[in-house]
């Protein structure tokens, strides 16, 4: 095989969700296309990599001249709600089923031992100086069902501490255990957001 092409599937190959067969053929349908849709890609890559970079407030990806994302600028979100997700797809969810208007706060990850991300690998450091300064009153948590979510949300908690003033809450039981919000429809996305429970 020629040796860029296998270098470029090997790259399409490391993405989440795709592996070396799925590497393999958008490579070749790039490739073979005569379109310019190569080109564009490229292109379109390269630009986002010299332009967008995480907000320095919450942490979702945006190409903002001013730094801060659509979500920090925009004052109506200023209600006193600040959501913990773990990444950007999380956010976007949310956004799609419509189910929160407050303000972002995106951790990175989650705490594992297995893979070793300790605290200081997390977006968590900022969190009580960020609820001081935006006067927040609910810090929701929208982490995955699982061991390791509960683990990151119970070390966030202590973080945090008695800050006055504010409460915890947490998705309902609509999300099922193990479950992620990518995998959850905006129905019981919006159950388990309107009927979330104290901390």
């Amino acid at each position: 095989m020629n040796s860029k092409i296998e270098k470029l599937i090997k790259q399409f190959a490391k993405l989440p969700r795709v592996g070396a067969r799925g590497g393999q053929r958008i490579v070749l349908a790039l490739l073979q296309d005569k379109t310019g849709r190569a080109s564009a890609l490229a292109a379109a890559l390269a630009d986002a990599a010299a332009t967008i970079a995480p907000c320095p407030v919450c942490g979702v990806l945006t190409d903002s001249a001013a730094g801060m994302c659509e979500f920090c600028r925009d004052a109506s979100r200023a209600n006193g709600q600040l959501c913990v997700v773990r990444d950007l797809a999380d956010v976007w969810t949310l956004e799609k089923a419509s189910v929160f208007h407050g303000r972002y706060h995106i951790i990175g990850g989650l705490l594992s031992g297995a893979a070793g991300t300790l605290p200081d690998d997390l977006n968590i450091a900022s969190l009580p100086q960020r609820i001081a300064n935006e006067n927040i009153t609910e810090v929701i948590f929208a982490l995955p069902n699982t061991v390791e979510g509960k683990t990151t949300q119970h070390y966030i908690m202590s973080a945090i501490g008695d800050v006055a003033g504010v409460d915890f809450s947490e998705l309902a039981s609509g999300v099922p255990l193990g479950g992620d919000l990518d995998y959850i429809d905006d129905g019981t996305l919006t159950l388990a957001f309107g009927g979330r429970k104290s901390l």
